[in-house]
């Protein structure tokens, strides 16, 4: 604390005395503003919740990995519940360069829009369980397939979050689907993605596309029969009040694509890199436990709330299989234009886990 001198005026020690305080603090805040050097902002249209999902927990400790492994240097910021605009919109944003929007999450329909080649996971029955859909997408032959993604849209990409548990469950009104002719001449709303389309009507079904916005009054009217979305979305949304029957029939995976502008990321140190990329692995990590989690204890409420539940047996997953997915096929080719070698490239490594992942558990954990 400065003291008064002879001579010294009131008026110049003042001067002095904020001058000794406030440069300190000044530097300091220029040493701050400067270790702040990498902003990330990540948008997603999950809202700001660490219970009701399993992506935004996951952002979260993201976040928390990111900026104590860079000593503040990269600062995340998560921005939930679409307060960023559309899953479009967002996605623009990060194709731009990064510039005021670094990271977003795109489900399936919006990442397709980006890199179509993405159509290729909408394949009916992909997964046989949560195993090996893990397996899929955190393994290196998707890693290098979402390479595409760089070149075309300047997305990197850093994982895959189970959209709503992934598995969906169909609800309708007309009776409980336990073969697959049971859904025979009943009228599905699907999302408006024609790979739904084409597998509905593979299963003898009539296929309604609607926006989400106009499924409750569509089965409230009649308009639709039934739909499928994840069992969380559909006790999360009520639509036990508006459809009586459910079949969990995973027939559908949804998934929601964790991108990075590539611009964005190649200013990056390869320390910064590597931070975001291993921090990254741990939080999907995450997301995946917290989902499944989720999406079980949603099926268990869906037998409470609905008026009779069903889980499709093996053998039947199987039929609706072989139904569903040679129509799909001819549209995802001929119709959309797909690389035939690369449809069947991404089958053959989904079927190579199915047969892998249970003998090396085997081997590993029974002998």
């Amino acid at each position: 604390m400065p003291t008064f001198t002879q001579g010294t005026s009131h008026a110049g020690f003042t001067h002095r005395w904020l001058a000794a305080v406030t440069l300190p603090l000044v530097l300091a805040g220029a040493g701050q503003a400067q270790a702040q050097s990498h902003e990330m902002a990540i948008a997603t249209l999950i809202p700001e919740s660490l219970t009701n999902n399993s992506i935004y927990p996951a952002l979260v400790h993201f976040k928390e990995l990111v900026e104590s492994r860079t000593d503040g240097d990269v600062v995340v910021t998560i921005f939930p519940g679409g307060q960023m605009g559309s899953e479009v919109e967002t996605g623009s944003q990060v194709q731009a360069g990064g510039r005021a929007l670094q990271s977003t999450v795109l489900t399936s329909g919006a990442m397709s829009s980006f890199y179509p080649e993405y159509q290729a996971v909408t394949a009916p029955f992909l997964f046989d369980n949560w195993r090996q859909a893990w397996a899929f997408f955190d393994g290196e032959w998707f890693a290098d397939f979402m390479h595409g993604a760089i070149e075309q849209a300047d997305m990197r990409y850093l994982g895959t979050f189970d959209d709503g548990g992934g598995f969906v469950a169909f609800t309708n009104n007309e009776r409980l689907i336990k073969t697959v002719e049971d859904l025979e001449g009943l009228n599905i709303r699907t999302e408006e993605n024609p790979a739904h389309v084409a597998t509905m009507e593979a299963l003898g079904a009539s296929a309604t596309p609607l926006p989400w916005g106009e499924l409750i009054t569509a089965l409230e009217t009649g308009l639709a029969d039934g739909q499928f979305n994840a069992p969380v979305i559909n006790t999360t949304f009520g639509l036990d009040e508006v459809t009586d029957y459910t079949t969990l029939t995973g027939h559908v995976y949804n998934s929601a694509s964790w991108v990075v502008s590539d611009s964005w990321f190649q200013e990056l140190s390869e320390e910064y890199q590597s931070v975001i990329t291993d921090a990254a692995r741990e939080a999907v990590a995450l997301s995946h436990g917290a989902s499944a989690m989720l999406a079980t204890a949603s099926w268990q409420a869906s037998c409470e709330q609905f008026s009779e539940c069903y889980i499709m047996p093996v053998a039947e997953r199987q039929r609706m299989s072989e139904a569903a997915r040679p129509a799909w096929r001819t549209w995802i080719v001929d119709d959309f234009g797909l690389d035939a070698q690369l449809v069947d490239d991404l089958l053959a490594e989904v079927e190579s886990l199915a047969e892998s992942l249970p003998q090396e558990a085997y081997q590993r954990y029974g002998q």
